[in-house]
């Protein structure tokens, strides 16, 4: 078994210490960008030198970015340099605009693929899209990094995709779980055999049953989780136990609507710091779900790993008129020190919402009622229920009603 590099497999004290070394240094550059230094201007870079001292920063949500690049685009000041100091711009739906740069394996794909047993002599066939969004690039620049070939498909034209993989004999496919079957049919339509071992994969959910399809046709399937504004978040390796966090970034799992960290195994939302001097994100929100697992890959690799994409933290819900939000539920769980955790249950009577809070605690106190009207505004059922008998699903809203 080989490594990337000397990264992946550093013990744990000795990631603290880079980890204290470069925090700063990432605060410091962060808060030269001008939507960032109003973020942070009363953070000293200096003190945060661990994930105790990040997690007392300021959480940056999409909508806060989407919004900047509105009122100051390109990039609404989230970077000091100008669009035309990066190689490549791409538009994401929103819009909202990403810089990307041609050397140093700038989205950090390259571990992935390292992982996934691609290397010199393999082509890639990359059907991730190349217009306008990143995604192409992303997977372009990762193939480089590990000395692979590239045919740059794009998106679709399954017939000529076909065509190109037996001609050219790519033996490795980049693009969404699903478009590989659709590839795969297509030549047993056509009578035509492809020389595909390998696959990687994203931007979409690899369901066991895909995967085990692939499998059976001789192909080894990986996903990574990655993101236009932030690269390679974390992957999988040949262990197939969770995704290991990227060596270049910082990965914390919050309760949805805060920037509280969340004891280990416990679902919540993923916020990622980039270490990229070009782009520095502190604290991003994804708006996806996932946990940590405990413990280090049997592969070897030691950096933290979290389960992988497990469903979206927005949970806004109109109940009787009016948004709840994870936020509210979030204020509503730090009035009372005795409560655990909160859901609130949207459901419909004769017609009518209902709301029900269900409060995890162990006491029997409280004014929870008051607190609840106060926190979401509307009046509801308050139940309480024994400490850890809520789903570790991340949800703290759950919508129940019909839309059928």
């Amino acid at each position: 078994m080989t490594f990337y590099d000397d990264l992946e497999t550093r013990e744990a004290a000795d990631r603290d210490e880079a980890l204290a070394r470069a925090l700063p240094l990432a605060i410091a550059r962060a808060r030269t960008a001008p939507a960032l230094a109003r973020l942070l201007r009363d953070v000293d870079p200096e003190a945060v030198t661990d994930r105790a001292a990040l997690a007392r920063l300021p959480v940056i949500r999409k909508a806060e970015l989407s919004e900047a690049q509105a009122k100051h685009p390109p990039f609404g000041g989230f970077t000091t340099r100008r669009a035309a100091e990066f190689d490549h711009i791409f538009q994401s739906p929103g819009p909202i605009y990403e810089p990307g740069r041609r050397e140093g394996d700038w989205w950090r794909l390259g571990r992935f693929l390292h992982a996934s047993g691609v290397g010199r002599g393999d082509i890639v066939q990359n059907c991730f899209g190349y217009h306008l969004t990143p995604a192409g690039m992303m997977f372009e620049s990762g193939a480089r990094a590990v000395d692979a070939a590239v045919l740059p498909a794009g998106t679709g034209q399954t017939d000529l995709q076909v065509r190109a993989a037996a001609d050219i004999g790519s033996t490795c496919y980049a693009g969404t779980p699903d478009f590989l079957k659709v590839i795969l049919d297509r030549a047993d339509q056509m009578g035509v055999a492809l020389a595909f071992t390998r696959a990687v994969v994203g931007g979409g959910a690899l369901f066991p049953s895909l995967r085990q399809l692939y499998a059976d046709r001789g192909i080894v399937t990986r996903q990574c989780y990655a993101t236009a504004d932030l690269g390679n978040i974390a992957y999988e390796s040949e262990a197939v136990e969770g995704m290991i966090v990227d060596e270049g970034v910082i990965v914390e799992i919050v309760r949805p609507g805060t920037g509280d960290p969340v004891p280990e195994g416990e679902v919540g939302e993923v916020l990622v710091t980039t270490l990229n001097p070009d782009y520095p994100l502190v604290r991003f929100a994804t708006g996806d779900l996932s946990a940590v697992l405990a413990g280090t890959s049997p592969c070897g690799r030691t950096n933290m790993r979290i389960k992988g994409w497990m469903g979206r933290a927005d949970q806004t819900t109109k109940i009787k008129g009016m948004f709840v939000r994870p936020e509210q539920v979030a204020a509503l769980v730090a009035r009372h020190p005795d409560i655990a955790r909160a859901r609130v249950i949207a459901d419909r009577q004769g017609e009518m919402d209902v709301m029900t809070v269900q409060l995890e605690t162990a006491g029997q106190g409280g004014d929870y009622a008051a607190s609840v009207l106060d926190t979401l505004k509307l009046r509801g059922d308050v139940v309480l229920v024994a400490p850890g008998s809520l789903p570790n699903d991340g949800k703290v809203i759950e919508d129940r009603r019909s839309y059928d």
